[in-house]
C-alpha cells in the first residue's frame, strides 16, 4: 500500500467510521496477540479481514486452519470438486446461499488450489452479509491466482461494503488492468472516486458548525421560512392540528398518521413542512428518554418487537396489518435498521417516527448501524432524502437518528407461565419475573462485567458509533457458534459465543437477549440456549435474499411467540436505487 494511500486512507477513517476512537490498525499482527477471554483479542472491532483467509475459528476460540493447502489433489478430487461447484452454483441461483457456501466448502476441501472455489464462495458468503469473510476468500483467490479480474472486483465491493473506499480502489484499478473490458470494475472504480473526494468535501465544510440540523429547523419554522402551502402541497390525508397562530407547530392525531401510511401504499408523499415536524416531534419523545429505556408489560397488554425493516415500505405496511396499530394496550419496539438498502426508506422512517410522535408511550425505536452517517452515504437513504425531501430534511434525520435510544429493557409483570427458558434451562429471571434487552446488535460483550448501568450512562447524542466502546458493540457485534471471542464475518464488530451470552445475562439478571442485525432465513433464530434470540423484519431482504421475515410478540407473563410473514410485491424499484450506482452484497 503506497504512503500516498495510507495518508488518504487515515484522512478519511475518522469520517468513515466515527470520531470516537482512533483507527485501529488492520495488520495481520492484531490477530497474533494472545487470547484472553475476559477482553475481545483484537484491538478494535474494526478487524483485519485479509489475516482470516483460511482460517476458521474452534471450538476454543483459537484459529484453525479451514483446509490443507498442502493436500495432494487428485483426478478424482478435482472431478468431485467440479460437481460439487455446480451443485453450489445452482444453489446460489436459487438464492439459498447457506447451501452454496456449504457446497463451495466442501469443494474446497477437494480441492483448495482451484482459484474459482474461493472467489464463489466470497460471493455467497458477501450475500449473507459477511464481507469479511468475502475479502479472505477473495484474497485467497488472488493468492492462488494473481491475475483473477473478478476476485479483486469482488474484494473490491466488499471493502467498499464495509466502509473502506480507500482499500477498495487499488482493487478495481487492479481489476481493470487485468482485464481492460471490466466495465463493472471501471464503473466501481469512478463512483468510488466520487464518495471519497465528497467524504473530503463535506469533511472540509463541516469544520466549525456548531448548530445541529434541528436547531435550524426549529428556527426555519418559527421564522415562517418553512411553510405548508396547503393549495400547492395538496396532501391526500388529514393534516396533523396545527394551532392557530402564524408559524405555529403541529400536533399528531391519528387520523393523520394512518392516512399518511394508506398515501404512502399508494404513492403519496409529504409535503416538507410535514416530514420536519414528524421527525422534530419524534425527537421531542426521544430525547427525553435515557439510553436504556424500561418498560414494564402491563397484563392484557402484548408487546411486539421488530426487526430490521430496511427501507421495504410495502413489507412494513404488511406487517402493520399483521400486528395491529400501537395502543395503550399493544406496544410496539422497532429494533433499528428502519433504512438504507429498501428504496422506501423514507416512507418506513416517518411511519415508525409519526407512530411515535403519536404514541410515545406504545412505541420505541432503537438506533441500528444503519441509523449512522457513513452508512447512509453508502447504502441509499442520503440520496433518497436528499431526492425526496431535499438535504435539509436529510440532516434533521441524521441529526436525530444520534438521539435513539440504544436498547429496551422488557419486564414481564406477570409470573412466568413456565420455569423453562427458550433452551434447555430455566429462565434467568429478576424479582421473579421475566426480563429481555432488546438492542439492534448484541449486548456489550468485548469484555466481562459490562452492567446496565453502564448503558444507561452513554452519552448517545449527537455521537456516531465509532469504531470501538459500548456503542458501537451495541450496533455492531454478532453472536458466533464457538465459544469465547472471535472475529466478525461481516467485516466490523466482534463475534460472541454462548459462554460471553449466558454471563452477561447472568450478571444483568437478563432471561434473553433480543438483536436483530443479520438475515435470518426463517426471520428468526433461537441460539446460545436460548439466551440469544434474532429477529429480521425484511422478508426476501433486497429482493434477492430469499429470506422469511418474521416478528416476536410478548406477553406480559414475558412468554414469547415467533410470527413469520413472507415479501410482498412492491413497485418496480430496485434496492439501492437511490445508492449512486453502487452494487454490493448485503450488509
Amino acid at each position: 500500500m503506497s504512503e500516498e494511500h495510507n495518508e488518504l486512507h487515515s484522512s478519511l477513517s475518522e469520517i468513515i467510521t466515527g470520531v470516537e476512537s482512533n483507527v485501529a490498525s488492520t495488520s495481520s499482527s492484531a490477530s497474533s496477540s494472545s487470547f484472553n477471554d475476559d477482553i475481545t483479542p483484537f484491538p478494535s472491532p474494526v478487524l483485519s479481514a485479509t489475516s482470516l483467509a483460511g482460517l476458521s475459528l474452534s471450538s476454543d476460540g483459537e484459529l484453525e486452519p479451514e483446509v490443507d493447502d498442502s493436500k495432494i489433489v487428485t483426478e478424482e478430487d478435482k472431478q468431485k470438486a467440479l460437481e460439487l461447484k455446480a451443485e453450489a452454483n445452482k444453489a446460489f441461483g436459487a438464492k439459498d446461499f447457506n447451501k452454496s457456501i456449504d457446497l463451495y466448502t466442501q469443494a474446497i476441501a477437494l480441492n483448495p488450489k482451484d482459484s474459482t472455489f474461493w472467489n464463489n464462495r466470497a460471493m455467497s458468503k458477501a450475500k449473507m452479509e459477511e464481507h469479511g469473510a468475502a475479502i479472505a476468500d477473495a484474497t485467497k483467490a488472488i493468492e492462488l491466482n494473481p491475475n483473477y479480474s473478478k476476485a479483486y472486483f469482488r474484494r473490491g465491493q466488499s471493502y467498499l461494503a464495509i466502509l473502506r473506499p480507500t482499500d477498495a480502489v487499488p482493487d478495481f484499478k487492479k481489476a481493470i488492468s487485468v482485464d481492460p473490458t471490466n466495465k463493472a470494475a471501471r464503473e466501481q472504480l469512478q463512483l468510488t472516486v466520487k464518495l471519497i473526494r465528497k467524504i473530503e468535501f463535506e469533511k472540509a465544510i463541516s469544520v466549525g458548525e456548531t448548530e445541529t440540523a434541528s436547531s435550524k429547523c426549529l428556527s426555519l419554522i418559527s421564522s415562517g421560512a418553512c411553510t405548508l402551502d396547503i393549495n400547492t402541497a395538496k396532501p391526500e390525508f388529514p393534516l396533523p392540528i396545527i394551532p392557530n397562530e402564524p408559524n405555529g407547530r403541529y400536533k399528531p392525531t391519528e387520523e393523520f398518521v394512518k392516512g399518511m401510511i394508506e398515501s404512502f401504499k399508494n404513492g403519496g408523499k409529504v409535503p416538507k413542512r410535514i416530514a420536519w415536524e414528524i421527525i422534530l416531534g419524534c425527537r421531542s419523545v426521544i430525547e427525553k428518554e435515557s439510553t436504556l429505556v424500561e418498560i414494564s408489560i402491563p397484563e392484557g397488554v402484548t408487546c411486539d418487537i421488530i426487526g430490521d425493516t430496511h427501507g421495504q415500505f410495502f413489507d412494513v405496511h404488511n406487517l402493520l396489518s399483521m400486528t395491529t396499530h400501537p395502543s395503550e394496550s399493544h406496544y410496539m419496539i422497532f429494533n433499528g435498521d428502519l433504512v438504507d438498502r429498501g428504496s422506501w426508506s423514507v416512507e418506513v422512517a416517518l411511519t415508525v417516527f409519526a407512530y411515535k410522535w403519536l404514541y410515545p408511550d406504545y412505541v420505541f425505536i432503537n438506533r441500528g448501524n444503519h441509523e449512522t452517517n457513513d452508512m447512509n452515504k453508502v447504502y441509499g437513504f442520503e440520496g433518497e432524502c436528499k431526492a425526496k425531501l431535499g438535504e435539509m430534511t436529510f440532516k434533521l434525520f441524521a441529526d436525530v437518528f444520534t438521539s435513539l435510544p440504544l436498547a429496551v429493557l422488557v419486564s414481564a409483570t406477570q409470573p412466568p407461565a413456565s420455569p423453562r427458558s427458550e433452551g434447555s434451562q430455566p429462565a434467568i429471571l429478576s424479582e421473579g419475573k421475566r426480563r429481555f434487552f432488546v438492542c439492534h446488535g448484541g449486548p456489550p460483550v468485548s469484555k466481562d462485567g459490562v452492567t446496565l448501568d453502564e448503558v444507561r450512562k452513554i452519552d448517545r447524542f449527537g455521537r456516531q458509533p465509532g469504531q470501538e466502546g459500548i456503542m458501537c458493540e451495541m450496533l455492531w457485534t454478532d453472536p458466533q457458534e464457538p465459544i469465547g471471542r472471535g472475529p466478525s464475518k461481516r467485516g466490523v464488530g466482534l463475534g460472541f459465543g454462548p459462554d460471553v451470552t449466558k454471563r452477561w445475562c447472568e450478571l444483568n439478571k437478563i432471561t434473553a437477549v433480543i438483536r436483530s442485525h443479520e438475515v435470518r432465513a426463517d426471520g428468526y433464530a433461537i441460539e446460545h440456549d436460548g439466551l440469544c434470540i434474532t429477529v429480521f423484519s425484511c422478508p426476501n431482504y433486497c429482493d434477492s435474499t430469499g429470506n422469511k421475515a418474521a416478528y416476536i410478540r410478548m406477553q406480559s407473563n414475558g412468554s414469547l411467540s415467533y410470527h413469520q410473514f413472507d415479501a410482498v410485491p412492491h413497485p418496480d424499484v430496485k434496492p439501492m436505487a437511490y445508492s449512486s450506482g453502487f452494487n454490493l452484497g448485503g450488509f
